[in-house]
């Protein structure tokens, strides 16, 4: 017999709240549950699946390094991971990688590296941290200390010290906050969780000069917004700002548990033998499907088809809206998109992803009040225009 939905609510720990249906099989941009229902997936497993889902090369590559070498932990090193990092310092500013396993471990490496070169050049007193207000960085205890939503972070206890919020796209408020005591400002591209907000290139630039200003240094969280999200490789490129650290995850593996922390030379020497580390990181089989689907998104023809599909999908939403008027809003960049409600449907975006799911499409959310679309970076015009279709029906249902 399988297991059910009930199954979650006896065995696991109840925190998360996983719709009712269970998925069973994916293709491409479609997916299908148990009972053989097929959805759009516009979803994209919250920006991770950035090929779709079974995509050949991936398949290929775990596949075949399935039959080779599955673990040996970083007391060895292994074939797919230094051909992933070489492929990875190629095509970006870095000039060392480190892998890990989740983009939360990405940012809790690029923290721990910021504060250990603020502390190794000037002292224990250099070691403050800001982050955005609002924005997201990952759950282990550090990482979601440091991103500015307390809904995660409260109730666990004395958070670490040295951390501070500004407002996002406010250079003033960053200005009042940060001094010489400063080892690093970490801010996503986009903010994603709370919105799909981009910041300003203004606001980034700003950034960069004031880390210069302070001797601290930037961190880029592009968990969300790498590895072609935004149709370029990495956001940092649209922005013209080149980040001192940089963190990568979800469409990294393209749904193999991957993250990585990308730096430079002089500032990786900071974390000599010993001084950070971790069991699963740099894994063949998660390396190899990652330099597969590396090869795929650093592709001219797949980054520059990000801007029509991008294109197809912002036409789709605002010819729906302007029938329905149920948005204020289409924002972000590339393949993350943000459908901001308008103030008549305050709070309600649970109440559109429902029916999106009632029509067969898969959507996310981003707070409250923003649907939040991140499909693979190569879905297919017909996914596309039939999970426009099945929107439109559901924004429907959702008026009455």
């Amino acid at each position: 017999m399988s297991p059910t939905r009930a199954d979650f609510d006896q065995y696991m720990v109840p925190n998360y709240a996983p719709a009712a249906f269970v998925p069973v099989r994916g293709q491409g941009s479609r997916v299908w549950d148990q009972a053989g229902r097929e959805y759009v997936d516009f979803a994209g497993g919250i920006a991770v699946n950035s090929l779709g889902h079974c995509h050949p090369a991936a398949v290929a590559a775990l596949t075949e390094q399935a039959n080779k070498l599955w673990h040996v932990s970083n007391v060895f090193t292994n074939e797919p991971a230094l051909a992933l990092a070489e492929k990875i310092v190629a095509a970006t500013f870095a000039e060392r990688v480190f892998f890990c396993n989740s983009g939360a471990e990405a940012n809790e490496a690029a923290l721990k590296l910021a504060r250990r070169v603020g502390i190794d050049r000037f002292g224990p007193q250099k070691h403050k941290v800001l982050s955005a207000v609002n924005s997201f960085h990952g759950r282990t205890f550090f990482t979601v200390s440091v991103g500015g939503q307390p809904k995660y972070s409260d109730g666990f206890g004395p958070r670490p010290e040295g951390i501070a919020h500004f407002d996002y796209n406010d250079l003033a408020s960053v200005e009042a906050l940060i001094d010489d005591d400063t080892a690093c400002v970490i801010v996503e591209p986009i903010l994603g969780e709370s919105g799909v907000l981009p910041a300003t290139r203004e606001f980034l630039q700003g950034l960069r000069a004031l880390c210069d200003r302070h001797n601290a240094l930037l961190i880029f969280d592009e968990v969300q917004t790498g590895m072609g999200r935004t149709g370029h490789l990495f956001a940092y490129e649209h922005f013209g700002v080149v980040p001192d650290i940089l963190s990568s995850a979800k469409s990294l593996g393209g749904g193999f548990p991957i993250g990585a922390m990308l730096t430079t030379d002089v500032l990786a020497r900071h974390l000599s033998a010993g001084t950070h580390g971790t069991t699963y990181g740099g894994n063949p089989l998660a390396c190899a499907v990652a330099g597969a689907v590396f090869d795929v998104i650093n592709d001219p023809a797949t980054l520059a088809g990000i801007a029509d599909k991008r294109a197809r999908i912002v036409a789709g939403l605002e010819a729906i809206n302007a029938e329905l008027g149920v948005f204020d809003q289409i924002r972000g960049l590339g393949l993350l998109i943000g459908a901001a409600l308008k103030p008549a449907y305050e709070g309600r975006a649970k109440d559109v992803l429902n029916a999106a799911t009632a029509e067969g499409l898969m959507v996310l959310m981003a707070g409250p009040n923003v649907i939040r679309l991140a499909p693979s970076l190569v879905i297919a015009d017909a996914d596309i225009d039939e999970g426009l279709a099945r929107f439109a029906r559901a924004l429907k249902a959702f008026k009455g």
